[in-house]
C-alpha cells in the first residue's frame, strides 16, 4: 500500500530547484520543472550514481549524471544519453495545502 510523505513547501522549492528526499532505504530526487514538480529515484541507471548531485536543466526538464553525462528526462525517469539506456523509478508528486507530498511504496 502506498505511503504518502512530505517533502516541502512550495515556496521551499522554486522553479528550477532541486532536492535529495530520503525515505526508507530510497534516495528520492525531486525536482520543479518551470513550476511542475517532479520526482524520480536519485540512482544513475549507468553506476548508481547520485543525480541529484547533476547539472538540473528546466528548460527540458533533464538532470545530468554527474559522473558519466547520462541526461535523464525528470517527467518519466527515461535516460535520454549513452551510456544510461534503462529508467529509473519515479513517483507521483500530490500538491496539497502549499506542501509538496510524495506517493511512495
Amino acid at each position: 500500500m502506498p505511503e504518502i510523505i512530505d517533502v516541502c513547501q512550495v515556496t521551499e522549492l522554486p522553479p528550477g530547484g532541486k532536492r535529495l528526499v530520503e525515505w526508507e532505504d530510497l534516495e528520492i530526487g525531486v525536482f520543479n520543472c518551470a513550476g511542475t514538480v517532479y520526482a524520480i529515484e536519485d540512482r544513475c541507471s549507468h553506476d548508481n550514481g547520485p543525480l541529484v548531485e547533476g547539472e538540473f536543466d528546466q528548460d527540458t526538464c533533464t538532470i545530468e549524471c554527474p559522473r558519466h553525462g547520462s541526461l535523464f528526462d525528470v517527467t518519466t525517469g527515461k535516460p535520454k544519453t549513452l551510456p544510461a539506456y534503462v529508467p529509473v523509478d519515479t513517483f507521483a508528486v500530490i500538491i496539497e495545502d502549499e506542501t509538496i507530498k510524495l506517493e511512495v511504496e
